[in-house]
């Protein structure tokens, strides 16, 4: 509190001893230097008053209340009304008692005044930012980039972050940029030239300011900028960027999704919105990893409503608090639901009618699945069926099922139960107005179920890195690239399609290790290690988007292309559903059917659980086929 009276009291004499002086400055510029003793007097005569004023002026307006540190246009403006009015105020004084001066005094105060008041409080705040830099060391930051993002990162640093950061140049590969200026700084050579041009800057941080770099390039960038000692961080890519601004706040430490970036996909956002915007839009599994960002891009579209269906109450909560902040105009409903409970999910379309629906809920974890296959069939398939009959009988526009690579050939129970799930949504096309398709993609990055967060785990913990086989390789791509290409998927969807997403060459586990132990800043086989352990059951060496007899049509989209798939024994399939019902706890029997259905199924019996009955009698096919009449009448159009 004395401190603060102090500063007020010090602000107080130097406004007197400005407002005292200014008159006579006035004067002498006014005159060229030969004023006439006549205004002198008259201004000495009137300077108590003159100051008393000014000072009484300047409180009313807060002059001596304000923090002027963080000064900015808003205090100036109070500077210049208080200096405003107490002119006003002081040249109506003087004309009331006779006293004379020429015309141009007062306007020559009043600029003089608000000059000088203004530089006094503007130098308080150069004194506060050069304790500061004293106080903090700053970061020195290059940005690799001189493009739009750089300008864009740049412009914040010199805007916001002049306190923590100071900006000493770019990096750009390209020749015609070098040399030049940019925002005051100079673009200071390229890649090659990186750990020379740190050493010069004494730079600190490296910003990679390019989101539609490839994977390829970025990994070669980040490779030389890890070997300078510098933090580097990068801008978000293309696919996360979707309809946002690049800043600051989106800067974060280069990750494994960052080095799988492809070329960046268009995408028709007009023919997207033409099916989603102003509609009512269901999502199941809305709080897994693909369901929650399909809800993220649904939410920018302007639907009517989104259903927020889930089993889990918290990830649903977070999904659903996530959306309302960010999209407070959006009605928005959660729905704590399993798609395994037939009448619940009537109950849900009964209620909302959604007229596109998007199924991503599943269960997907391969080890998992083949040791509990009812698990599997009772999620994966008659939790498809569920939706999806739901959907038909509410008459929903479009059915949308999101699919896997596994149930291609599949070696594992998820994935010949997401087989099963594609035909099931098959039969059902053409049965009603509901146009059903499902879309089918390998693995995604930073997903629940992905290595990634298993292998970040183990490098934190010191190793070693568990992978099953040294030749394993799997298709990946990003969450929001493959969110937004199944969304233009269903766009095309004229039903009865499974829609195959292009995932670029497959990646061998194995490397995606060594890139996280890169990034991590550690060494292979001397801070870490790796340890194979085999492939567990269900598992397959290569994962396929589709089987050889297959092929695929292209599409008008360039990542996107629709399986050709044999026609479906819709009889087969119903007879199939009736004894995957009746022997839901028989894991023997489940398989058999399973085999029956789908041939390309092939399941080593040395993968059987252990812990299963041996002397259980196996599922025959010579068992009587008992139909469902419901089922039965759907798939044959009564």
């Amino acid at each position: 509190m004395r401190r603060k009276m102090l500063v007020s009291m010090c602000l107080l004499l130097i406004d007197a001893a400005i407002v005292a002086i200014v008159p006579f400055i006035a004067l002498y510029i006014r005159f060229d230097g030969l004023v006439d003793h006549r205004y002198f007097n008259v201004i000495m005569h009137c300077l108590p008053e003159i100051v008393l004023v000014r000072l009484a002026t300047f409180y009313a307006f807060g002059l001596y209340r304000r923090l002027w540190r963080y000064a900015s246009i808003p205090e100036l403006l109070s500077i210049v009304g208080a200096v405003t009015i107490s002119t006003c105020i002081i040249t109506v004084y003087m004309y009331a008692i006779g006293a004379v001066l020429p015309r141009s005094i007062p306007i020559l105060t009043w600029l003089m005044v608000i000059v000088f008041i203004g530089t006094s409080r503007l130098f308080i705040r150069i004194l506060h930012l050069q304790r500061n830099r004293q106080k903090a060391k700053l970061t020195n930051t290059l940005i690799f980039g001189a493009g739009d993002a750089g300008a864009i990162i740049a412009r914040e640093i010199i805007d916001r972050y002049r306190d923590t950061k100071r900006l000493v140049g770019f990096i750009d590969d390209d020749i015609f940029k070098h040399n030049q200026s940019l925002l005051g700084a100079s673009v200071l050579g390229s890649c090659k030239d990186i750990k020379r041009i740190t050493a010069e800057a004494n730079a600190t941080e490296i910003i990679i300011a390019i989101p539609s770099l490839g994977g390829a390039q970025l990994k070669e960038i980040v490779r030389n900028c890890k070997q300078t000692g510098c933090s580097v961080k990068i801008v978000p890519g293309i696919f996360e960027l979707m309809n946002n601004k690049v800043n600051l706040h989106q800067l974060r430490d280069v990750d494994l999704e960052d080095l799988l970036r492809r070329e960046p996909v268009q995408l028709d956002l007009e023919q997207i919105a033409s099916y989603l915007a102003g509609k009512r839009i269901l999502v199941t599994g809305a709080g897994g990893s693909i369901g929650s960002e399909l809800c993220r891009q649904i939410a920018k579209l302007n639907p009517d409503k989104m259903i927020l269906l889930g089993k889990g109450e918290n990830s649903i909560y977070e999904i659903d608090r996530e959306l309302k902040d960010n999209y407070c105009d959006l009605n928005i409903v959660p729905v704590i639901a399993d798609v395994r409970d037939e009448s619940r999910i009537k109950h849900v379309f009964d209620i909302y009618k959604p007229q596109v629906v998007f199924h991503a809920a599943a269960h997907k974890h391969v080890p998992l699945m083949e040791a509990q296959p009812e698990e599997a069939v009772r999620n994966n398939v008659f939790g498809t069926k569920n939706v999806a009959e739901a959907a038909r009988s509410m008459n929903a526009e479009t059915f949308i099922m999101i699919s896997t690579d596994k149930a291609v050939n599949p070696t594992s129970v998820m994935g010949a139960t997401k087989r099963a799930a594609e035909l099931i949504i098959q039969s059902l096309n053409g049965k009603g107005r509901t146009k059903f398709a499902a879309v089918r993609f390998g693995n995604v990055l930073g997903s629940r179920g992905s290595v990634i967060p298993l292998f970040k785990k183990q490098i934190a913990q010191g190793g070693p890195i568990t992978v099953t086989h040294p030749d394993m390789k799997r298709y990946f791509m990003t969450i929001p690239e493959a969110a937004q290409l199944v969304l233009q998927a269903g766009s095309m969807a004229n039903g009865g399609e499974v829609f195959v997403l292009d995932m670029g060459e497959p990646v061998k586990i194995v490397d995606m290790a060594k890139d996280l132990i890169e990034l991590s800043g550690l060494i292979l086989d001397k801070d870490i290690t790796f340890k194979f352990t085999g492939l567990r059951p269900g598992e397959k060496l290569f994962e396929e988007l589709l089987t050889a007899e297959e092929g695929t049509n292209s599409t008008k989209h360039e990542k996107i292309y629709v399986a050709n798939l044999k026609l479906i024994d819709e009889q087969q399939l119903v007879n199939s559903l009736v004894l995957l019902q009746k022997e839901t706890r028989d894991y023997d029997a489940i398989i058999h059917i399973l085999e029956d259905l789908i041939p390309s199924y092939h399941v080593t019996r040395e993968k059987f659980c252990n812990e299963r009955t041996p002397e259980k009698k196996l599922y025959k096919a010579t068992q009587p086929q008992i139909v469902s009449s419901e089922f039965s009448a759907i798939v044959e159009g009564r």
